[in-house]
């Protein structure tokens, strides 16, 4: 790590890893320390490599590819210009909400886009897909303590709607959402798109389930959804309801750590609304601008 500066300050954001704000060679960068899951940090560098110049990610400066939990392997990149989406759009008008939508829109089309063969998660610097094994959403759900009897019935819906969508796999960053992309205030124009830890091989709807899993502004959403049908794709529809059920696993997972912050306690409270109103909505607004 030679050219660091001595000081390092934490960021937010990253879960696998612990991430800091440093100096290197006279710029800005951004050291990810890989202490978690060692193994990750090729896995990460060869998804930035992969995606450069299709997607706003940072150029690698250096990559440590082995080490041990004294001395972990590290990912050293630039930083990125552009403040958190997820503060920005607190204040954006309608005008900039929809032109934040629309590049959301492309940049899903864009992951969606890159196909795999298989569904399952990246090992390696050649990302090697490694198959998910055999799974039922409702032991999932029951393994990790989300036993709602309602739950069956959104279980049964999900797989049907994604069982009539066909069985396209493709490149999901499966954290995209507002806390982990960077936008222009001045010109609302996406400058980044961070923290691919989760990153792996899936639905070309998750995506798309994970940002609007909260979303209530039909302005945003509204420019995503026509973003994507834009495309050239040829994405199934329902394109929400499909999102939604693509997110099921990601959003279990998180449910059944509702006490460790305050995103895990609402996503809890939707599973909750899901199973008593036994649809996949659980009564979250209707975006869709299409019906």
């Amino acid at each position: 790590m030679d050219g660091l500066a001595a000081s390092a300050v934490p960021l937010t954001g990253g879960y696998q890893g612990q991430t800091f704000a440093v100096t290197a060679g006279g710029e800005d960068a951004v050291l990810k320390l890989y202490v978690k899951d060692p193994g990750r940090a090729v896995v990460d560098a060869a998804l930035l490599q992969l995606v450069n110049g299709l997607l706003p990610v940072p150029r690698i400066l250096d990559l440590k590819r082995e080490g041990s939990w004294e001395d972990p392997p590290y990912l050293l990149m630039e930083r990125l210009p552009g403040v958190n989406l997820q503060v920005y759009l607190e204040t954006a008008g309608a005008d900039e909400r929809r032109k934040v939508g629309t590049q959301l829109g492309e940049l899903l089309a864009r992951l969606s886009g890159m196909p795999f063969l298989t569904a399952g998660m990246f090992r390696g610097g050649e990302l090697t897909v490694e198959p998910f094994g055999k799974a039922d959403l409702e032991e999932y759900a029951a393994g990790l303590g989300l036993v709602h009897g309602g739950l069956v019935e959104v279980f049964a819906e999900a797989e049907d709607l994604l069982d009539g969508a066909g069985n396209r796999f493709c490149l999901v960053h499966s954290d995209f959402n507002p806390k982990n992309l960077l936008v222009d205030p001045e010109t609302a124009r996406i400058t980044g798109l961070i923290d691919w830890e989760f990153t792996h091989s899936g639905s070309p709807y998750a995506d798309l389930g994970n940002l609007l899993r909260f979303e209530t502004d039909p302005v945003l959403a509204g420019a995503v959804l026509s973003g994507l049908r834009g495309s050239d794709l040829g994405l199934a529809e329902p394109l929400v309801e499909l999102g939604r059920a693509a997110d099921l696993w990601a959003l279990l997972d998180l449910a059944s750590r509702a006490t460790e912050n305050p995103v895990a306690a609402s996503a809890a409270a939707l599973v909750a609304r899901m199973a008593d109103t036994r649809t996949l909505s659980g009564d979250r607004p209707d975006l869709d601008v299409v019906h």
